[in-house]
């Protein structure tokens, strides 16, 4: 997991309409709560990335964006978002490159057998590129975005 104040590290990943979408897009205007997470399928997970968006314009509000990133495909995206509405950008890191860069990817022994695993954390980015808070999501849904929410707030 990345600490805060090292500098976020830059990347370039379609999002469920397959726009590419840069970090270095937001440097200089916005905030970014760039949140990790396992699979759109994944009961916490698909908590987590609704919750997110429907909070959207509470974050906006304080200029912040959000970006959630998972190894899902651009499809598995487009689907989740349109089953539960969703207008947060659902980046796709297929290839986990952007997941070890931030340092939420691991691999897991189960039953004998190597997987890898995203480890469900949130960064929050100020307007130059740097990470200020880096939240594991112990908290649960609705806390964890309020948690972080709050975070956000703080540093206007």
């Amino acid at each position: 997991m990345l600490k805060t104040g090292q500098k976020a590290p830059s990347f370039e990943l379609p999002d469920a309409t397959m726009e590419m979408v840069s970090l270095g897009r937001f440097k200089g205007k916005n905030k970014v709560v760039l949140f990790f997470y396992a699979h759109d399928s994944m009961p916490q997970c698909a908590d987590e990335a609704i919750n997110f968006s429907d909070r959207e314009e509470d974050f906006l509000d304080q200029g912040a964006v959000l970006i959630g990133v998972s190894q899902d495909d651009v499809m598995c995206h487009a689907d989740f978002c349109e089953a539960n509405g969703l207008n947060a950008k659902l980046l796709s890191d297929v290839d986990g490159e952007v997941c070890k860069r931030y340092g939420v990817l691991h691999e897991k022994n189960s039953d004998g057998f190597k997987r890898t695993c995203v480890d469900r954390v949130t960064y929050i980015i100020d307007r130059q590129g740097v990470v200020r808070y880096a939240i594991p999501a112990s908290l649960h849904g609705k806390e964890h975005i309020a948690e972080v929410l709050k975070l956000v707030k703080e540093l206007n």
